[in-house]
């Protein structure tokens, strides 16, 4: 499981997704494990395959795109590098597990 998971809702705010999940992994490995096991559950769960899969666990930040809902999987490094929570903070956030 990820730490520091975030949920923002970007319905009013971009076209983009509705929803964007960014969480942080603590090492490739676990980027790797969480991205098989999301992608895992969500197809024999929910019936969803992701629209694209971008990035590698090496590289520090996976993207999983599901439309609407957009899953950000990164490095602690790469999280603090990218900020994204902070490029989008007119987004609402709906939940965060620290």
């Amino acid at each position: 499981m990820g730490s520091d998971i975030l949920l923002l809702d970007l319905s009013r705010v971009t076209l983009i997704a509705d929803y964007f999940v960014i969480a942080t992994a603590d090492s490739e490995r676990q980027i790797g494990a969480i991205t098989e096991d999301l992608v895992e559950q969500l197809r024999t769960k929910q019936g969803l395959n992701p629209l694209s899969i971008e990035g590698t666990p090496s590289s520090g930040w996976v993207l999983l795109d599901y439309g609407s809902i957009v899953v950000h999987l990164f490095s602690e490094a790469q999280r603090n590098k990218y900020q994204l929570e902070n490029f989008w903070s007119n987004a609402r956030t709906v939940v965060r597990i620290a």
